[in-house]
């Protein structure tokens, strides 16, 4: 259904692990990403949309159905598939980025698309497998890479905050997806039915974990409610925090639908990354020759979203049109292809995905890269 990045290190950032150093304007100093509006409509915004959805489809009986077309297109189209084109504008489109690391730029595409041949060829379902447990992995650590980033901007009052907040963020993930496995097969899945392996998680052991879960819950707004009190509090923090927890318990354990899932699912993974990718660019225009990302991002969002959104709506056509048919009404009727066939074209037309998930673990090194690091700490200071 949907579309990941090493544990953060003093050198390594990602929209996920982000160490621009705290800046020297009032937004980094009070440690927002971006700035205080964008924070909120980025992370508060995305959680919003997707509640909003979950009551209208409560209110139309679309909750324990099947994604509408018009949503799937919107949702998985225009923001999910679209977020994995926004990496071209900081690695292919970006000529300074793409002369330093060449090598990276043309071995990654070709590794993966080799990789997924290989895979493809012992079994399809175990293509599918291997893709879905990536991307979930990658889901996990680009949450986990927010907090350091947010992290990076402000520290936590103490050591033991600081574990208790990234405790809290991967409970939050993790227990769904423990729960999920305990419940296969279930009325969604994260690409296909069947990609996630069940069987091996029993679904007493889920409930003797719950007290666990939701008393490490509380205990982290337990303590959010102390800082808070104390003049302490990071609103940055507990936002991302509590709306990763809200969107995949809703989504996962509580509604448990393909519908419930996608709105949760997709909204808060894809446009927060589609930000970030906006505002380091245009951070990174300052000082810097006239790539052609530059050039882009230098004419404002809508030449970014317009590119974005027509690459996506290509992959999609690739997809539907060669595999899935099952939107011919959008994409017209495509040809069936044999077996021998998918196997060499269902990899290729994963190959952007997968490039995505490996060049996000790359792209946001910052020990090597100064104009990096200075674009990560000026995207604070300039909002637009």
């Amino acid at each position: 259904m949907t579309r990941a990045s090493p544990q953060p290190t003093e050198e390594h950032v990602t929209p996920a692990t982000g160490d621009g150093g705290p800046g020297q304007g009032s937004t980094a100093a009070a440690g927002w990403l971006f700035d205080r509006t964008t924070d909120l409509w980025t992370f508060g915004g995305s959680a919003a949309l997707s509640a909003l959805l979950l009551l209208f489809g409560a209110a139309t009986g679309l909750l324990d159905a099947a994604t509408p077309v018009w949503l799937w297109l919107w949702l998985v189209v225009f923001v999910d598939v679209a977020h994995v084109w926004t990496t071209l504008f900081r690695t292919y489109l970006d000529g300074d980025e793409l002369r330093r690391h060449r090598l990276r730029y043309a071995g990654v595409p070709l590794g993966c698309y080799l990789l997924g041949t290989a895979t493809h060829a012992v079994s399809p379902a175990l293509f599918w497998r291997v893709l879905a447990y990536v991307a979930v992995f990658h889901f996990i650590r680009q949450q986990v890479g927010w907090l350091a980033l947010y992290e990076r901007r402000r520290p936590a009052p103490t050591p033991l905050d600081r574990r208790l907040e990234q405790s809290a963020l991967h409970a939050a993930m993790v227990y769904p997806l423990i729960h999920w496995h305990a419940h296969l097969p279930a009325q969604f899945a994260w690409f296909m039915p069947g990609d996630f392996a069940g069987g091996w998680i029993d679904g007493d052991w889920v409930e003797h974990l719950a007290p666990f879960y939701w008393a490490l819950m509380i205990t982290y707004l337990g303590r959010q409610a102390v800082l808070w009190s104390r003049s302490a509090l990071h609103p940055g923090k507990l936002l991302l925090v509590v709306t990763t927890w809200a969107c995949w318990h809703l989504g996962i354990v509580t509604f448990a639908s393909d519908y419930a899932f996608t709105v949760t699912n997709v909204i808060i993974h894809g446009a927060p990354y589609a930000v970030l990718i906006y505002r380091h660019g245009r951070a990174r225009t300052t000082g810097v020759g006239a790539s052609l990302s530059s050039r882009l991002l230098a004419r404002g969002a809508l030449p970014f979203c317009a590119l974005c959104l027509l690459l996506a709506t290509l992959e999609e056509l690739g997809w539907d049109h060669l595999v899935w048919h099952e939107h011919d009404r959008l994409f017209g009727p495509g040809p069936l292809l044999s077996d021998h066939i998918l196997a060499l074209v269902v990899p290729l037309l994963a190959v952007p995905q997968a490039t995505h998930y490996v060049l996000d673990g790359l792209i946001w090194r910052t020990r090597s890269d100064p104009a990096l690091r200075a674009s990560l700490s000026r995207m604070a200071d300039n909002p637009r």
